[in-house]
């Protein structure tokens, strides 16, 4: 272990990418995902409840203009997965975000970025287990078991407790602390199956695409509850490609396959959303429930739950914005009832690959922030069996189980949408501080026209962020105080870099090559005695 002298001042504590890098050879995790599998574990983190369960809320904010909706989102994530791919390439370890903006913009935001990244895959992971849980209930209610309200769901949707959120949640959980390698593996089966039932979909619904539904097409106009805020709400369907990058410390040869993985998936889910979008409005609309008064319903209110329960009683067909499983629900309307159920198997298999990647992606942010001393370095510890960060991962599950218990869906999507839209713009401000700063550093992955590409992604994730519902702005706000208060509170004064402390492997006999104490700032020269592990 090699110590230096720390650089003060709130945006003065930089990790070096050297050190970085150095930390990670050492104390890493085995590095055995390859392309296929990155790409496979992208495609599972992205398709999943934001095109099964959130096409019901982008509906009822943009009608059928939900497919512009997810144009816009799905052009955000684009240019923030360019930036997100050219400093993986160059920093392929564990941290994602996080760890990026420590090399380049200080701890302080740094930490900022974590807590946020917190939110996202946490807050999502519950959210993506409650989309689960809507589906698992429809279908056995097609099947004529009636599932007890009181436990389909909590207390904004006229229920006590979502039970089968809470038990898919722990076994997500369990099966992630048996291992990487499983629970890739687990993935890659599951994304055949998300992939080929939407292809079903797709191909069941296109030929009785009624042009009649997608007039009016703008029925709420662009604002927060219009185009542009479902697009901030549906930009949920794409949270997932970036949990790749927080693969990159247990990926072989990083510096090809993540951005391979990262942008892969992305284009292919994006072809998949607009087909699915289509599909579904052309064949039962899409059109938004009103109130009495004319005034739209926000998406997974009481009020709008009360209006549709009020329009289903009268014997209507229960319209797409109401359902809980929008995809399954469309099928039994235009005549495909089994079908329909077997869209509901699909959901019901599938979707738990959504809770793995996106609690994956919450275990090895903790996992790497508690190796930099910024949280309690039990978190770091490894299970000598398994070779994951157990102690983590139960806490996460702990956590995610708790949320997805009592909170709806859409609520906990716009949730994690303000944490990941933050993540998001700091990843592509560092992207362009980079550039400035070390512009010689080898990139194995450029994003091009960086000084366009960065500012859209930035100028996006704002744009997005403000149309989020209030109660979802204020959440990242009262979320960041708190973070503040626990950096400055505790992790300021255990952090690793703030007391001058850098892990670095070269001082031992089997050292990786090219990473040397003297490349660190304030490191005595080669040849100078340093301070062994």
């Amino acid at each position: 272990m090699a110590t230096v002298a720390p650089q003060e001042g709130i945006f003065g504590r930089v990790k070096p990418l050297d050190a970085i890098l150095a930390t990670a050879e050492k104390k890493g995790l085995h590095r055995s995902l390859g392309a296929f599998q990155l790409t496979m574990l992208g495609i599972g983190a992205v398709i999943g409840t934001g095109i099964f369960v959130l096409t019901s809320e982008a509906a009822q904010k943009a009608g059928p203009a939900m497919m512009i909706s997810f144009v816009i989102a799905g052009f955000v994530c684009a240019v923030a997965a360019l930036c997100y791919s050219e400093l993986a390439s160059m920093v392929p370890v564990s941290g994602s975000a996080y760890t990026y903006t420590y090399a380049v913009m200080g701890e302080l935001l740094a930490w900022m970025v974590g807590w946020a990244l917190i939110l996202e895959y946490a807050v999502g992971a519950s959210a993506v287990a409650v989309g689960w849980s809507g589906y698992f209930v429809g279908l056995l209610r097609s099947w004529g078991i009636d599932f007890p309200l009181a436990l389909a769901s909590g207390p904004d949707g006229g229920g006590i407790i979502n039970l089968p959120a809470v038990v898919i949640a722990l076994l997500v959980t369990g099966l992630l602390i048996l291992g990487t390698k499983e629970s890739a593996r687990f993935t890659s089966a599951l994304v055949l199956v998300k992939v080929f039932a939407l292809g079903v979909f797709v191909v069941l619904t296109l030929p009785v695409l009624n042009g009649a539904h997608f007039t009016p097409f703008i029925p709420n106009g662009w604002g927060t509850y219009g185009v542009v805020g479902a697009a901030a709400s549906i930009f949920f369907a794409y949270v997932g490609f970036d949990a790749v990058s927080t693969a990159a410390e247990e990926t072989v040869n990083p510096q090809r396959n993540v951005p391979i993985g990262l942008i892969g998936s992305l284009l292919f889910c994006t072809l998949f959303y607009l087909l699915v979008a289509a599909g579904a409005i052309g064949a039962i609309g899409a059109d938004p429930v009103r109130s009495a008064a004319g005034a739209v319903l926000a998406p997974g209110s009481a009020e709008l739950t009360a209006q549709c329960n009020a329009i289903t009683s009268g014997g209507a067909l229960e319209p797409l914005v109401c359902s809980k499983e929008a995809l399954a629900h469309v099928l039994r309307s235009i005549g495909y009832e089994r079908l329909g159920d077997l869209m509901g198997v699909a959901a019901f298999i599938a979707l738990p690959s959504v809770v793995l990647m996106m609690m994956f992606g919450q275990t090895r942010i903790f996992f790497v922030m508690a190796r930099d001393g910024l949280l309690p370095e039990r978190l770091a510890a490894v299970h000598p069996k398994f070779k994951t960060p157990h102690v983590v991962t139960a806490f996460t599950g702990i956590v995610v189980t708790l949320a997805a218990a009592f909170l709806p869906v859409g609520k906990l999507a716009d949730y994690s949408n303000s944490g990941t839209l933050f993540a998001f713009a700091m990843v592509a401000l560092a992207v362009l501080v980079l550039r400035r700063k070390d512009p010689n550093r080898r990139r194995p992955f450029r994003t091009p026209a960086v000084f366009v590409i960065a500012p859209l992604a930035i100028a996006g994730c704002v744009g997005l962020y403000l149309n989020l519902p209030p109660i979802a702005q204020l959440v990242l706000i009262v979320w960041g105080a708190i973070g503040l208060l626990v950096y400055f509170g505790y992790s300021r004064s255990r952090s690793h870099v703030g007391r001058g402390i850098f892990d670095v492997p070269e001082l031992d006999p089997d050292a990786p090559p090219n990473v040397g104490v003297a490349s660190l700032p304030g490191a005595p020269a080669p040849g100078t005695p340093g301070e062994r592990p």
